[in-house]
């Protein structure tokens, strides 16, 4: 069987997903492309050999070929695209976040659960094989009771400054990725954050409202401390590790590098930089996470990373604004209530 698939939103993401789906996931087929840039819609399809682009992402969801939809728009359209979906039955496949506040979330949640079709967001660092590695280390017990997380997440370079202004910022942007991951790792809910933030990479960042610099403390319903590290900038490269430690001991997860050479010399040991971004990095969990999204449709499973899991991201997200703003820690039922 072979889902047929319409991609809203030919930008960066859109792009990965449409490379990931045409060239890496036989049993899928992508059919439809919207964007909002017209040309950006068309460069897609001509590119990737997809029979339909549009301008309007509702002839995307109405098209009578396209049988799931890939929402990879702005963030500010993923709620109202997800009921629009939701209302003509159609599966969903949503980037993060599903939106900037609780309200629209809900509203989105509601509208798929009423239309019972299948929701799926992109968590995709959930299917990177390192990372699934150190949640099984977790999950069976080979590290005894967490105790102690790290997480250490910092991009090669910020993002234009048109994008940050619109994005959420970096809690709901970027650090996303790191509240989610933290659950999945830990298989514990967040209570509470307090957050130590600041501008040390470009002013024009603290200028829009934002920082790009945080530490976020986090206490777990489990008992466990943890800890996010975020900056918009590593000068040599994406760094993406994790640590859980534990009663019995200590489970951990480096960068990956284009090779495993180390040259050692009598000056120095060296080797090459990290891969640069999430691009090269995380090729693989992108194809793996819209491989479970295509399974989970054809078979009538639930996804595997759902739309609560997004809301609970979300709300992670918006308590370590709300700590940032207030410098104060800040439980996550005072956001969620």
């Amino acid at each position: 069987m072979t889902l047929n698939i319409g991609l809203i939103g030919a930008g960066r993401i859109g792009l990965v997903h449409a490379a990931t789906i045409t060239q890496r996931v036989p049993s899928a087929r992508l059919v439809a492309v919207a964007d909002v840039n017209e040309a950006a819609a068309r460069a897609c399809a001509e590119r990737y050999n997809v029979p339909f682009f549009t301008a309007d992402p509702h002839a995307v969801i109405e098209h009578a070929d396209v049988h799931a939809v890939l929402i990879c728009s702005s963030t500010d359209t993923h709620a109202p695209l997800i009921e629009a979906a939701a209302r003509a039955g159609k599966p969903i496949f949503c980037e993060k976040p599903i939106a900037l506040d609780l309200a629209a979330v809900d509203r989105a949640l509601d509208a798929v659960a009423r239309a019972g079709v299948p929701l799926q967001v992109g968590f995709n660092r959930r299917f990177d094989p390192n990372f699934e590695r150190l949640r099984r280390a977790v999950a069976e017990g080979e590290i005894g009771e967490p105790h102690l997380l790290h997480i250490i997440s910092r991009d090669p370079a910020p993002p234009p400054i048109e994008y940050v202004k619109v994005s959420g910022g970096l809690f709901l942007d970027m650090a996303i990725h790191d509240f989610d991951m933290a659950r999945f790792l830990l298989g514990s809910e967040i209570e509470e954050v307090f957050v130590a933030g600041a501008v040390r990479v470009d002013p024009a960042i603290g200028e829009a409202g934002d920082v790009d610099t945080a530490v976020t403390l986090l206490r777990f319903a489990s008992g466990a401390i943890g800890t996010i590290d975020n900056s918009r900038r590593a000068a040599y490269g994406y760094d993406q590790r994790a640590e859980v430690f534990g009663s019995k001991g200590m489970a951990q997860t480096l960068n990956n590098y284009p090779n495993q050479v180390i040259v050692s010399t009598a000056e120095s040991v060296r080797r090459d930089l990290p891969l640069h971004f999430f691009m090269q990095r995380y090729v693989e969990s992108y194809q793996r996470e819209i491989e479970a999204f295509v399974q989970a449709v054809l078979e009538g499973t639930p996804p595997p990373v759902n739309g609560d899991d997004g809301r609970a991201a979300t709300v992670a997200a918006l308590a370590a604004k709300r700590s940032l703003q207030e410098g104060r820690p800040v439980r996550l039922r005072e956001v969620s209530a």
